[in-house]
């Protein structure tokens, strides 16, 4: 048996190769990300583990499939760049690693939202040019507030848990409801009125064509004024050039925000200055004071990095071995 694990980093490499060593199975590592360019380097390998950033194209999965290679393992959760009509054309299994820490992000979540809450990005600033004094800078508790969840996956459950920890109310929106969740009377039947109550929203759904922009300038006008958004989920949920506006008006008190929609190519590279960064609308948010911006690390933790590589791992082991596995994905 022989895998082929594309976009592997260097924090990701000593997982792999415990997992190699452990398991006695050949993985060949390289650090390219699977596309049109990469995708011949699979060529004599049993499975690919890969990590979504680029799209798996058509043209992408029908070279591999041609290659024998019908065995596809995410490290991560979203498929929503996996070409659906390829891999049922070309008979691909497609796993995924739905739960590598949901606590990860969760907690990095409310910890953003905790600094946004406090100003803490202001008095940080005030105190680097020596100005010690309190006002105007004044905070807000967050046990005072009602928290909307949008999805209740396992993520949004672990960020649920904590904001009640704080003594928030929360309240959640999801298409499909958590039977738990559902006895606690917990959920809205309309994401209007969860933007009609909510001080905070908490977005943690997956992208889908459904959901593309769902933060747009309509559905802000439905929240309060002063409105807190936090979105370490996908950056297509978001109109940007809508939360920028809301942001002017006051509409929007601030955000935090751990993906970006135009983030690939931007995130996770050091263009070198402020200055040089290829991308004006996120510059404009950069230099906001009620705007957190961070280059897509809620899940970036010793467990979770771990998690990803080696579930991935076993799960294509398993397509491999049994052409089933524990975390195949349904097309």
């Amino acid at each position: 048996m022989k895998i082929i694990a594309y976009g592997i980093r260097d924090d990701e490499r000593p997982y792999l190769e415990e997992w190699s060593q452990d398991q006695g199975i050949e993985v060949k590592a390289v650090s390219e990300l699977l596309d049109e360019s990469t995708v011949d380097l699979a060529k004599g390998y049993d499975g690919a583990v890969v990590y979504q950033q680029k799209p798996y194209t058509a043209a992408v999965l029908d070279r591999l499939a041609a290659d024998g290679i019908t065995n596809l393992s995410l490290r991560n959760v979203g498929v929503d760049n996996v070409d659906a009509d390829a891999v049922k054309r070309n008979g691909f299994k497609v796993t995924n690693v739905p739960a590598y820490s949901p606590e990860a992000i969760a907690e990095f979540t409310v910890s953003q939202l905790m600094q946004l809450l406090r100003r803490a990005p202001t008095f940080a600033r005030k105190q680097a040019h020596g100005d010690l004094r309190w006002a105007p800078d004044i905070a807000d508790e967050l046990n005072s507030m009602t928290v909307g969840v949008v999805a209740t996956g396992r993520i949004g459950r672990a960020a649920m848990k904590i904001y009640q920890g704080f003594g928030a109310k929360v309240i959640a929106y999801d298409v499909f409801h958590n039977p738990e969740l559902e006895k606690q009377g917990i959920y809205v039947d309309t994401l209007d009125e969860l933007y009609a109550q909510a001080d905070v929203i908490s977005l943690h759904a997956p992208a889908t064509k459904d959901n593309n922009h769902m933060l747009n300038d309509e559905s802000f006008g439905k929240m309060k004024d002063g409105v807190w958004i936090l979105n370490p989920a996908r950056g297509a949920l978001i109109d940007t050039d809508a939360l920028i506006r809301a942001l002017d008006s006051g509409k929007v008190a601030g955000a935090a925000l751990d993906v970006y929609e135009d983030e690939v190519g931007i995130f996770n590279a050091d263009f070198g200055s402020f200055d040089a960064i290829p991308d004006e609308r996120l510059k404009n948010l950069l230099k906001r004071e009620n705007v957190l911006v961070s280059p897509h690390i809620a899940f970036y933790t010793r467990t979770a990095v771990k998690n990803m590589v080696q579930f991935a791992l076993n799960n294509n082991k398993q397509l491999i071995e049994t052409g089933k596995a524990e975390n195949e994905v349904a097309f």
